[in-house]
This record gives structure tokens, sequence and C-alpha cells, in this order.
């Protein structure tokens, strides 16, 4: 791949627009897709989206902007994926045309829950990506602070490594840095396990549980972090790396973390029903809890995992979120 490769971003959200502006930074134009005319309309008028990050300015001559999935697909080199996890399939299916030529990276943080994999490997299985074409990008890094351009981290994996260079470069700019990985399913699962971590940060602040807990449940998520991704893919990782816990602390202790906000109302006496309505955004760590507990349930050799599993207990077996806590309070260390 040479640095002229066009680039598209799939998806009309936070995250996606944050990933617009930071590739317009770099790119002469950039290919979006979303769904919402609507919306493509006011960016063309108006200059930002009106749904997500509205004080981000766009120069609309920049913007390749589309509601047809396959127009971006055919634009661009590059293909990145901003689009939640749970209707990842349903945009897929509208494709007419191939992806076998295509580099793609996700910018997904969950399970894809038709299949049960992670977003890389989803793309590999059911598309024959090869992995070397296939990405990752990652944290520490907000949205809602990449909007501000306040200085934030990411984190760019993928097995060829000029493919990650090309993708971290065009995402760099004075307010981001950039760092690059070959560990494309370590991070991509703790990006995944991350999210149910904040879930479990976000009940547990609901709760009343304070900092000092809070600490203590953190330590033992990145433990239980390391654990899990050492049974899915033995590698031999730096779990202290900021991909890896520089991203489990933003998510867990951010007042921009959906996750942590989802679990903060369920611990507060939300249904789940009741805090996935209240949200304007999705998430992903309430499709992710269940995704690893079935794959972990799947291991020849089990994996301990009480944070995972209190998280799954209260969010599919309905369980006390008091209750299932203070059993936890017992389990960590």
């Amino acid at each position: 791949m040479n640095n002229d490769a066009k680039f598209a971003v799939l998806g009309g959200g936070s995250w996606a627009t944050a990933i617009v502006k930071m590739l317009t930074n770099n790119q002469k134009e950039v290919g979006w897709y979303m769904r919402n005319t609507d919306a493509i309309e006011h960016i063309k008028s108006q200059r930002h989206n009106p749904n997500y990050l509205t004080s981000v300015e766009f120069k609309p001559e920049q913007l390749i902007l589309t509601n047809n999935i396959n127009e971006a697909v055919n634009y661009a080199d590059v293909l990145i994926f901003a689009i939640p996890s749970a209707f990842l399939v349903g945009e897929l299916e509208k494709l007419t045309v191939s992806l076998k030529d295509k580099i793609i990276f996700s910018a997904i943080k969950g399970i894809v829950p038709e299949s049960g994999l992670i977003v890389g490997e989803h793309f590999h299985n059911v598309y024959e990506i090869p992995f070397d074409h296939i990405g990752v990008i990652t944290g520490p890094c907000h949205a809602e602070e990449v909007a501000m351009e306040r200085l934030s981290y990411l984190t760019i994996a993928c097995a060829d490594t000029e493919k990650a260079k090309l993708v971290a470069n065009n995402l760099a700019s004075n307010y981001i840095k950039t760092n690059i990985s070959k560990d494309i399913i370590g991070t991509e699962y703790a990006a995944m396990l991350k999210n149910i971590y904040a879930i479990a940060a976000g009940i547990a602040h609901g709760l009343g549980y304070g900092d000092n807990f809070q600490s203590v449940l953190m330590s033992n998520a990145i433990r239980e972090m390391k654990r899990y991704t050492k049974r899915i893919h033995n590698l031999d990782r730096n779990i202290n790396k900021s991909a890896y816990l520089g991203d489990l602390l933003v998510t867990g202790y951010s007042v921009f973390s959906r996750n942590r906000m989802f679990g903060n109302m369920i611990g507060k006496g939300y249904t789940v029903k009741s805090a996935q309505m209240e949200m304007s955004m999705i998430a992903e760590g309430y499709y992710a809890a269940k995704s690893a507990y079935n794959i972990k349930e799947n291991f020849t050799k089990k994996v301990k995992t009480p944070i995972i599993d209190a998280v799954y207990k209260v969010l599919y077996e309905n369980k006390n979120p008091k209750k299932v806590f203070l059993d936890l309070t017992d389990k960590l260390d």
C-alpha cells in the first residue's frame, strides 16, 4: 500500500465521526458511509454531524458522503468500520461488491453477535480476508476528547507492519499520537473485554462502592484480561501497555464511557431494557458480556473470570446486582 491510498469510514456514530475528523487532517478527501440521509444533508449544509460530536466542523468538499455502502467500498482502498457490532452483519448484508482486495481495519470494540467472533475473525472467516489485510484501531481514546483536540493515543494493530504504519500515519496529528502492534487478536479481544469491565465499574459505582473498591476491581480486571487473552491467543504480550491497561482504565473511569454509564444505571436500579432505552448510544459491553462468557465456557481448560461472570449474571440471568457484587468482593484480591 502506498500513501496515495483512499480511505473510507463506515458508520455514523461518535467514533466514526472522530475517525473522519482525524483522517481529514491528512487526506484531501475521505469517504464516509452512513445510513442516515438527513445527517448526510445536514453535514453538507451545516458542516457538522447533527447527532454526534456536533462541535466538530468539517469541510464538505473533503468528504465523499454516501448512504450506499457499496459506493463507499468501491471508492476506498482502506475501509475503517465503526459500525456497532450488533448492526454489522445487517450492514454487510447490503454488500453486492467484493471486499477481497480491500484493507479492512476495525474500530469496533465488540463481538459480532451472530458469529460470536471478534470483528477481525468475522471478516477472515466469513469473507475470507487474509489476516495481513485486517487491522484494529484501539485506544485509550474517547471520541469526545478527539473532538476537543485533547492529546490522545491510538494503537494500530496489523500482522502487516506496513499497513499498520499507513493507517497510523493517516490518523496521527499534533493531538493524536499513534503506536503500532502486531497483536491483532490480543488488542481486539482486550478492546472487547474492557467494555465488560467498565460495566462492572459502573455497576459498582451505582451500588455505592467507592474508589478503594474500584481500584481493586480494575487491578483484578487487568489480570483477568491477561488470563483470558493468553488462553485465546498465547503471545508474549505486555498487558500493561496502553492498548490493554490504558484502554481499560479510561473506559472504566471516564465520564465519557458509555459502558460505565450503562453499568451505573444498572447499579442504581434500572432494568437492562430501561437502561438501553435511556441511552442514545450503544453500550458494546452488553453484547460482549454474553459472547465472552460463552467463549470461555467452551475453553478446554477453564479460566478464572469472576468479573465477567458477575456482569453476565446481572445482565443475562437477571440476578440482583447487590447480591452478585457482594459475592464478587470475596473473589477479588
